[in-house]
């Protein structure tokens, strides 16, 4: 195990920077290998502590990939806001504003790849090793997040109400955790795939089926609005 350049936190900035010194390597880790593969041991030996001391900032590993997950959330977000800006025309039609708006999520959400993984172990794997405590902390940041992720799409599709926008986030996050999982097969499939061409009609393309998914999802927003 390599040393850590701090020995003991014996400070609350010392303490900050260790926390974040775990959440950057498991971030990193998160650039070479699937949510699944990331372990305790590993993360601990790539940050340079004991297992131990790890888990003196972090509960758990879930604990470590739920932080992970709010801050994604929050940086797509960001840059979402400023891809929306750009690629929808506030001139269009409702129709052709929700077509290019789920363009727009699909290919944003499949360009972090990272952020997509972790969403689709969200409600499976990282909420069941964690206190009350943790749990209620990224509850509290996914509300926040889900609020502005509202605000968003109704900046762009004014004729959606508050409800319809809260339906929208929540059926997006949804659509993008399954389709996400789907999209990513196995060796065995693959090989399947290749073997027989007909096979690979099954396989998912999360860009087409993310952004398929939000267009149908809006249009029956808009229909259910207009009765």
């Amino acid at each position: 195990m390599k040393e850590t350049p701090f020995r003991r936190a014996r400070s609350e900035e010392q303490r900050a920077v260790r926390r974040q010194a775990i959440l950057d390597t498991a971030a990193a880790m998160l650039t070479e290998m699937p949510v699944a593969q990331l372990s305790l041991n590993e993360l601990s030996r790539r940050v340079g502590l004991a297992k131990s001391n790890v888990l003196r900032y972090f509960e758990s590993r879930e604990a470590v990939l739920l932080e992970l997950l709010d801050v994604a959330l929050g940086e797509w977000l960001q840059e979402l806001d400023r891809e929306l800006a750009s690629a929808v025309d506030a001139t269009a039609s409702p129709t052709g504003r929700c077509d290019q708006l789920s363009a727009t999520i699909a290919t944003s959400l499949a360009a972090r790849p990272v952020l997509c993984d972790l969403v689709s172990a969200q409600a499976a794997v990282l909420e069941r090793n964690v206190s009350p405590q943790v749990a209620a902390e990224h509850k509290r940041a996914a509300i926040a997040s889900v609020g502005v992720l509202i605000g968003l799409v109704r900046a762009h599709l004014p004729e959606l109400t508050e409800e319809d926008g809260m339906r929208f986030a929540a059926y997006a996050v949804m659509v993008t955790g399954s389709a996400w999982t789907h999209s990513q097969p196995s060796a065995a499939m693959l090989a399947a795939y290749e073997a027989d061409p007909e096979l690979a009609a099954m396989r998912l393309d999360f860009t087409s089926f993310v952004r398929e998914a939000l267009e149908v999802l809006l249009s029956g927003l808009f229909a259910r609005a207009a009765h």
